[in-house]
C-alpha cells in the first residue's frame, strides 16, 4: 500500500468518528460557522504580482519533522505581517502532526483568508472547516471521482467556502467542470513518489483551455522558479517547506514578495 493509499483509510476513519463527534447543529453553533468568510479567490487574481499562499505546516510523510520548534500561531502571525496573501493550514494529525484547532486558534488572530489543507473526501470535513474558521478548503482531483469533485464544491460553495482544486498531472482534468472549479492547483510533487519536478505547472496548465486562477505549489525556493512561473503566467504560489525550513522567515517572505511583482 503506498502512502496515499494508507492516508486514505485513516481518512475514512476519521470521518466516521467525525460523524460520532458532531451533529450538523453542533457545527452550526461553534464560533465561526456563522461568520463571514474572506475570499481566497479574491486575494490571487491581482494582475500586478503573483500571490502568496505561505503555509503553516510542522512535518511531512516524506521529509519527517520540517521545523522542530513549532508553533503555529506564530507563524501564521508572521506570514500575515509581512505580506502573505493567505494562509495553508495543515491540518491532518497523524501524517502531517497539523490539528484542526490550528485553524481557529489562526482565525483568532488572522485577517487574512485561511485554507484548510487536508485530505477532504466528505461533507461533513467541509462543516469542520467552516466552523473552525477555514475560508476555504483544498481538494485533491487525484482522491475523489467527479461527482465527488462536483459535490464537494457544491457543498463548500454553499457554506460560502472557496475551494482550491489540486491536480496532479494532465489525467485528471476530463472529470472537471472548470466552470464551476476555476480556482486550480497544481502540485508538482507526486502523491505517489513524492518526486518534484516544477514543470508539471506547465505541462498541465497547456491542457487547460479555460479561463482559470492558477496555483503553482510544492518545489518552489528561489528567484528563478519564480521567473519561470512568472513565463507561464501562474498566478500564485503555495510555498510552506521554504518557509518552515528558514531561519528567518520574515525576510524570506519579503524577498518573495519582491521576486513576485510584475514591476521587478
Amino acid at each position: 500500500m503506498n502512502i496515499l493509499n494508507e492516508i486514505l483509510e485513516v481518512k475514512k476513519e476519521e470521518v466516521k468518528n467525525l460523524k460520532k463527534k458532531y451533529s450538523f447543529n453542533s457545527f452550526s453553533s461553534m464560533e465561526y460557522f456563522q461568520s463571514k468568510t474572506r475570499s481566497l479567490k479574491s486575494v490571487l487574481s491581482k494582475h500586478e504580482k503573483i500571490s502568496i499562499i505561505a503555509e503553516v505546516k510542522k512535518a511531512s510523510p516524506s521529509k519527517g519533522i520540517i521545523k522542530p520548534d513549532f508553533n503555529h500561531i506564530r507563524i501564521a502571525d508572521t506570514y500575515q505581517s509581512n505580506g502573505a496573501d493567505a494562509i495553508s493550514v495543515l491540518t491532518d494529525e497523524i501524517f502531517f502532526q497539523g490539528k484542526i484547532s490550528f485553524l481557529s486558534e489562526i482565525r483568532k488572530i488572522s485577517e487574512i483568508p485561511l485554507l484548510r489543507k487536508d485530505f477532504i473526501i466528505d461533507e461533513y470535513q467541509i462543516l469542520e472547516a467552516k466552523a473552525f474558521g477555514a475560508d476555504a478548503i483544498l481538494l485533491i482531483s487525484e482522491i475523489l471521482s467527479a461527482n465527488q469533485i462536483k459535490d464537494l464544491t457544491e457543498c463548500a460553495s454553499e457554506n460560502n467556502l472557496d475551494v482550491l482544486l489540486e491536480l496532479h498531472s494532465e489525467n485528471e482534468i476530463s472529470k472537471i467542470d472548470f466552470n464551476r472549479n476555476n480556482l486550480i492547483g497544481i502540485n508538482n510533487r507526486d502523491l505517489k513518489t513524492f518526486e518534484v519536478e516544477l514543470t508539471t505547472t506547465e505541462k498541465v496548465l497547456s491542457k487547460i483551455v479555460n479561463e482559470i486562477i492558477s496555483v503553482s505549489e510544492s518545489g518552489i525556493s528561489k528567484k528563478e522558479d519564480i521567473d519561470y512561473l512568472k513565463s507561464i503566467n501562474v498566478n500564485a504560489v503555495l510555498v510552506g517547506e521554504h518557509f518552515m525550513r528558514s531561519e528567518n522567515p520574515s525576510n524570506e517572505l519579503k524577498q518573495f514578495i519582491e521576486w513576485c511583482s510584475y514591476e521587478n
